[in-house]
């Protein structure tokens, strides 16, 4: 009863937030004229109105939605694989290839990209090119996986492959030209308003997808709870949940990146959030209390970074770490103890 009543107060709290994300923005426009737009009634006065609401806000409310989402779950996963409360997405480097690939495009093919007679540039390069980053890390990590039988030890290589992926980003940015640093520096920071409503069916699709393999996983993540031997015992294939988890993983950390860069915390400390809120390590009931709690943290980020009255948008990097990072000294304060 008491973790029905948590994930009903948290789906609550997610839709709450999602609603004042679209009545809240940088640019102040009256209730009532966002309510009509809502109901298709549109604004006829106020034409610029009716674009924010639906080319800006709308997107930027399910994106934010989605990459909490997304980051929290990819963190639970694997904080429960490895058996780690400080293991997060970016631990095993997949956020870092996204990151270098990213680079690769912006410092390197100048943000466009000739093959032939086809030439693909912009933000579809973007999404492409995180993207293939992710999913090579990822690769690198699943032939690691049949080699390393010890969860530690694929914990460690995952750190070493980001760690490499950094220098080589560190590298493509100290012979980059300014303006070259300055638009890598702009997407480090983190956004979710770079998602337009024309491409946000691909993110949905992703996204969606990937959370729909998270919730595959249930009974193998109880099983491993209470270690591998009796995970076997239950007739689960640890090789083969790994594999599914690192993908699962991949899909929704490349998804992330690629849409809206590089986002730090959510994915560490949420987990931990819903395991305080629910007080237990169920997955059928902490699995969803950790979506949603993802979902709520980053709309009220999104909300946050763009109060009515602010200079333009706060970048979402600026606002998760003064969330996350008293959740993740608390964790290590317990560890202490």
């Amino acid at each position: 009863m008491k973790n029905t009543v948590a994930i009903v107060g948290l789906f609550l709290a997610t839709m709450l937030l999602f609603v004042a994300s679209l009545y809240n923005g940088s640019v102040s426009i009256p209730m009532s004229t966002i309510t009509d737009i809502l109901l298709g009634r549109g604004s006829a006065d106020h034409p610029s109105w009716q674009y924010i609401i639906l080319e800006n806000r709308i997107p930027q409310a399910v994106t934010a939605l989605l990459s909490g989402a997304s980051l929290a779950v990819s963190g639970l996963l694997l904080q429960t694989a490895f058996r780690n409360p400080l293991a997060g997405p970016s631990v095993l480097g997949i956020d870092s290839g996204a990151h270098l690939g990213v680079a690769l495009v912006i410092l390197v093919a100048g943000g466009a990209l000739t093959t032939g007679i086809l030439t693909l540039g912009g933000f579809a390069l973007v999404i492409v090119a995180a993207l293939l980053g992710a999913l090579a890390v990822m690769s690198i990590l699943l032939f690691l996986s049949r080699l390393l039988q010890n969860n530690v030890m694929l914990l460690i290589a995952g750190m070493m492959v980001g760690y490499i992926a950094s220098s080589m980003i560190s590298l493509l940015n100290f012979k980059a030209s300014a303006e070259g640093v300055h638009a890598m520096t702009l997407w480090g920071m983190g956004s979710f308003s770079s998602v337009s409503l024309d491409r946000l069916p691909y993110m949905v699709g992703i996204c969606v997808f990937g959370l729909f393999l998270a919730f595959l996983l249930i009974k193998p993540l109880n099983a491993l709870l209470l270690g591998d031997d009796y995970a076997r015992n239950l007739g689960i294939s640890i090789r083969r949940t790994r594999t599914l988890l690192l993908l699962t993983t991949g899909v929704l950390t490349a998804a992330s990146t690629a849409f809206c860069g590089p986002i730090a915390f959510i994915g560490l400390a949420v987990p931990h959030i819903a395991r305080l809120v629910l007080g237990s390590a169920n997955h059928r009931v902490l699995l969803p209390a950790t979506l949603l709690t993802g979902s709520a943290l980053a709309l009220m980020c999104n909300l946050i970074s763009t109060l009515p009255g602010e200079s333009g948008v706060i970048p979402i990097n600026v606002i998760t770490p003064i969330i996350g990072a008293p959740v993740v000294l608390w964790v290590i304060l317990r560890l202490e103890k």
